[in-house]
């Protein structure tokens, strides 16, 4: 790949597409890092239920998310309860805040910039936090197959929920998602569509890499 500049993929879509397991093995296929921007938006929403706020207000979200930024809560990262179905819900609900958008907003880019390059997932890489990335793919599936892929993982975790509930929440946050004032959910204009809903994350990969060194083709470079 080309050494002057580093190799940037966004990977972006909704809750349970698969975006993240894809980005986490392209980066580890190419050798570049991996950031999965939603857990900053889940260890923000943490912070603030921590601390007794409410993750829909802009005021709170922001405290946290500027604290975060500035660095000293890395533990925050392998607390178990950042993954709860809880916190995801407050996360949702603290990434559709401008402010904490914009509190986190600089945090990704340095990340993107480091060499060789990166791996970027979220809702917004593509189409706010790294419009120029060399490679976009937005990684989509059907709602249903979406919730039935988070409730295995919430049973398989242990936790008490129901398929409806599961569902609905899906549908829930792709609302809000999708609808937020602040960097919407939506594919950029020149990213390439990856529909999981019957594929497996092998074929997915596979696919997925095909792209990137087409892309890096096409720019006159080649992937590692």
């Amino acid at each position: 790949m080309n050494i002057e500049e580093p190799l940037v993929i966004a990977v972006d879509g909704p809750a349970a597409s698969g975006k993240g397991t894809l980005a986490r093995a392209l980066a580890k296929a190419l050798g570049i890092a991996y950031l999965d921007t939603g857990a900053l938006y889940r260890a923000v929403a943490l912070m603030v239920r921590r601390s007794g706020g409410d993750p829909a207000v802009e005021a709170d979200g922001m405290a946290a998310a500027h604290a975060l930024a500035e660095g000293g809560h890395e533990d925050i990262f392998s607390d178990p309860e950042l993954r709860s179905e809880e916190n995801g819900q407050g996360a949702s609900k603290v990434s559709a805040l401008p402010g904490v958008r914009a509190a986190l907003l600089e945090l990704q880019r340095q990340f993107a910039r480091r060499m060789p390059g990166a791996v970027l997932d979220g809702r917004d890489i593509g189409t706010h936090v790294c419009p120029d990335a060399r490679v976009k793919l937005f990684v989509t599936a059907k709602p249903e197959i979406r919730a039935k892929r988070r409730f295995k993982e919430l049973q398989d975790r242990g936790d008490a929920v129901m398929f409806p509930a599961v569902l609905a929440d899906i549908e829930s946050r792709d609302a809000r998602d999708s609808q937020r004032a602040a960097a919407p959910l939506k594919p950029a204009d020149d990213a390439v569509l990856l529909d999981t809903s019957e594929l497996g994350i092998d074929q997915v990969l596979d696919t997925a890499l095909a792209i990137v060194r087409e892309r890096l083709s096409s720019g006159g470079a080649a992937a590692s």
